[in-house]
């Protein structure tokens, strides 16, 4: 290296070396601060000792993420503040009460990654073997929230969600849509060397041409999850998973393919159920948000018509003379009656504003059950491909 390059290569060390003391300096400032709102979440929490209700606040969350947002003058992209702030907020609602949450299990399948993106690590999360005992376990109280996947872009509809809110009292809090992004994993050195491929049935469909061109010999075997499969290529040699990047992390698996889904744009709907409307949560008039706060913007409806000709567009008539846009109707089979149908209903509106109060009049008289699943606000796009990349150890 010559003379100049010796001094060039010196400034730049000392100059790394400042910055690292700067970034310790804003590091000690940054602390106390954290500590500040812990102080006032803790506060929070005692006030609302003998307050059953739900901590978890989405519309309240969004209001302060949308306003860090418009005051973010960068270069921290929106995306990270938004990140490291849902991790605030986590850890705010653990300080004021311990937060479980139910899921699909067991730990590393997309609902549980799709959880603890949203809700934070802070939350508490409980494994569940199916999600009739997500439904159960939030409806009885054992606990505050579950993480429910509702519609997949690729597969259209996870009718049994749709089937166990007929039979349990939950309501959605919140939504989120989730990247589905498959790998494959597997302790075997090349791709040649992998003889039995797991996974849940969604995927390996949802992989099929990929594996076919890649390991026409490789037998898929069908299990209950993500996780499971992943588990089971641990400890079988020639096994390999698929499944998130992130099983990675919890399985000591290498990662021998990733993106390995035939069709991109994968997407799943997640809602977050909680045994409560969350504007009853509220207090007062249930039409009435917290002053100041956005309010909802969605809807998801479940009700019964008679039968009789144009009872569902009786319906599509008042939510289009209210100016109301259906986002989404599906019907389903009603349990326990032959050829009875109960229909779901998503609406990009706020049905139980104060505005609206003589629409749900008439929609109630129209059909011959109608439920408000849950008002709540649009919910965030989480792609962590890009994560992934930098987070997964292949």
């Amino acid at each position: 290296m010559t003379v100049s390059g010796t001094k060039s290569a010196d400034a730049s060390l000392r100059r790394l070396g400042e910055i690292r003391r700067r970034i310790e300096e804003v590091d000690s400032r940054l602390l106390p601060l954290l500590n500040e709102r812990a102080e006032l979440s803790l506060e929070v929490g005692r006030i609302k000792a003998g307050d059953p209700g739900i901590i978890f606040k989405p519309l309240r969350e969004r209001e302060v993420l949308d306003n860090l947002a418009r005051q973010n003058a960068g270069p921290l992209p929106d995306e990270h503040l938004r990140a490291i702030w849902r991790e605030i907020l986590s850890s705010s609602r653990a300080l004021q009460r311990p937060q479980n949450v139910a899921y699909l299990g067991p730990e590393g399948t997309f609902s549980y990654f799709a959880g603890v993106e949203y809700l934070g690590h802070s939350a508490i999360f409980h494994p569940c073997n199916d999600l009739a005992q997500v439904f159960e376990e939030v409806s009885g109280g054992q606990c505050e929230l579950g993480v429910v996947p509702l519609e997949n872009s690729l597969q259209g509809t996870v009718g049994v969600s749709f089937d166990l809110f007929l039979s349990h009292e939950v309501h959605i809090q919140a939504e989120l849509f989730s990247r589905i992004s498959h790998c494959l994993l597997s302790h075997a050195a090349s791709l040649a060397e992998v003889r039995t491929v797991y996974s849940h049935p969604q995927p390996l469909a949802q992989c099929g041409g990929w594996l076919r061109a890649h390991m026409p010999g490789a037998a898929l075997v069908p299990v209950e999850s993500t996780a499971a499969a992943a588990r089971r290529a641990q400890g079988e040699a020639g096994a390999a998973a698929i499944g998130n990047g992130k099983l990675a992390d919890l399985t000591g698996l290498s990662i021998l393919a990733r993106r390995i889904e035939d069709q991109a744009g994968n997407w799943t709907r997640f809602v977050i159920i909680g045994p409560r409307a969350a504007r009853a949560q509220l207090g007062g008039n249930m039409r009435t948000p917290l002053p100041g706060h956005t309010g909802a913007d969605k809807t998801s409806l479940l009700f019964t018509l008679p039968d009789k000709a144009g009872a569902l567009s009786a319906v599509l008539d008042l939510l289009a003379r209210h100016g109301i846009n259906m986002r989404k109707l599906e019907s389903r089979p009603l349990r326990g009656q032959c050829w009875k149908y109960v229909f779901f209903a998503d609406v990009e509106s706020d049905l139980e504003a104060p505005e609206h109060a003589e629409l749900l009049d008439k929609l109630r008289e129209v059909c011959t059950s109608f439920r408000i699943l849950g008002c709540y606000p649009t919910g965030p796009q989480l792609d962590r491909l890009e994560n992934n990349e930098d987070d997964d150890h292949a």
